[in-house]
């Protein structure tokens, strides 16, 4: 709402329907928010919960969750099934791409332009065609170099929706999705400029009207790709997550090792991470994995090779760790409201290799950090991936549009509704299991 008149194309999709908050799931990241989106199931049902997980539960197990990790089908694979067809591109959780009927073209995760990153391969030598040297992301959103960053992100931007404006004009579709990575790219990298909350801001600085400029420009594309869809075409315009500003990083592994509970081979030299100083397995009691929310694991007798925590004191020990991580201040000693999950308490059924903890650090205006040592401390203003202004808000957007959907205003939603309603609106039936329901029914007209 804050730049709702200046963004006109977006104001008006929200003048003739209905939009709101959409609250996202737990963790709200890119992977595996979107899939989630896409299949209205939940991180544990998918058995993905970050960008890296665990694939058993030896010490180095683990895998990227690429597409091949998503086993539940999604809206595309639906339609398909019914007998329609979908063009779906930059979809985070496709790469590589599997078949369907339409066509489909990779997400940032694609390792590089080499890549298979089309169905069917065919349509690579057509996007060549039509934007040259497709970007599929930033090569490095985390940076202090802001003029660079600016013009990666609208190059980029630009480029993706040349392709999608192709795409909706040559392509037959019942069923268009699209992601569009610039405006994450943007809130990380010029959030501090924005805010005057955020403690790094200067006001007045060049780069003050960075993220709004983006977005007015966002507006007209999305304004040009509609004109490429006909009457009948509901138009949805959703997040996966929202943004907010970033105060500050907790060490989780620098925390864990200061009480105790996390031994390592070495000593750090500086700034460190565990693959560097070596985890002293038999005398750790737990470690912690993820960057936006900490990924808390024990090392469990009889489940992990070395387990040092014995399947009686499991829960006694998992409840105290909660609350100890829990009560961690800011850098001035302050306490933050820190929420500590155990995974059965989110998901009915978590599937694969679970954290034993989940825990979103200071309503997320706290993100983890994996390091160890240095001068730091627990705390910390830096990142250990580069300059990061922004983290992840649990509530993102979404705005419905078009035929049989009523002018209703705000109507609050929750992302696994998303993919029940399309559905409903497609006239396709819904498989069991799905974990949210259509809104439909409060924003059609009666």
């Amino acid at each position: 709402d804050r730049w709702r008149d200046q963004l006109p194309t977006l104001s008006g999709l929200m003048e003739r329907g209905s939009y709101g908050r959409l609250t996202s799931v737990i963790p709200p990241i890119t992977v595996p928010a979107w899939s989630c989106m896409m299949a209205s199931k939940t991180p544990g049902d998918l058995g993905v919960y970050g960008f890296r997980n665990r694939s058993d539960h030896t010490y180095e197990g683990g895998f990227i969750a690429m597409s091949d990790a998503i086993r539940e089908p999604r809206l595309w694979d639906l339609v398909t099934r019914a007998g329609g067809s979908s063009v779906v591109l930059s979809m985070p959780g496709t790469y590589p791409p599997r078949p369907l009927n339409g066509v489909m073209v990779s997400c940032f995760l694609t390792p590089s332009i080499d890549s298979k990153y089309t169905y069917p391969a065919a349509l690579r030598d057509e996007i060549e065609d039509v934007v040259g040297e497709y970007i599929f992301d930033t090569k490095d959103f985390r940076t202090d170099d802001k003029d660079y960053l600016l013009r990666q992100v609208y190059e980029m931007t630009d480029r993706r929706f040349q392709l999608a404006e192709h795409l909706a004009e040559t392509k037959p579709w019942t069923f268009f999705a699209m992601v569009e990575m610039g405006p994450d790219r943007m809130h990380h990298g010029f959030w501090k400029f924005t805010d005057p909350e955020h403690r790094k801001h200067e006001p007045g600085n060049q780069y003050e009207h960075a993220i709004l400029d983006y977005h007015r420009h966002l507006d007209g594309l999305i304004g040009g790709l509609l004109e490429h869809a006909d009457d009948d075409t509901v138009v949805f315009v959703v997040s996966d997550h929202g943004a907010k500003r970033l105060d500050g990083g907790i060490r989780i592994n620098e925390w864990l090792r200061s009480e105790g509970l996390l031994a390592t081979l070495a000593e750090p030299n500086g700034v460190s991470s565990l693959r560097d100083v070596g985890v002293d397995w038999p005398k750790t009691t737990a470690w912690g994995e993820g960057g936006y929310y900490a990924r808390v694991f024990l090392n469990v007798q009889g489940r992990e090779p070395e387990g040092l925590i014995s399947a009686d004191e499991y829960e006694a020990v998992r409840d105290d760790l909660a609350r100890r991580i829990a009560a961690i201040p800011d850098d001035a000693g302050n306490p933050i409201p820190t929420k500590v999950y155990k995974p059965e308490e989110l998901y009915s059924e978590p599937k694969g290799v679970a954290p034993d903890l989940i825990v979103v650090f200071g309503d997320l205006l706290w993100r983890s950090v994996g390091t160890i040592g240095g001068d730091e401390g627990i705390q910390t203003l830096e990142n250990d991936t580069g300059p990061d202004d922004a983290n992840h808000a649990q509530d993102g957007l979404y705005i419905v549009a078009g035929p049989g959907v009523e002018a209703r205003g705000r109507a609050d939603a929750h992302l696994l509704d998303i993919a029940p309603t399309v559905l409903e609106i497609l006239g396709i039936e819904e498989p069991s299991g799905m974990r949210g329901q259509s809104i439909l029914p409060l924003l059609a007209v009666r």
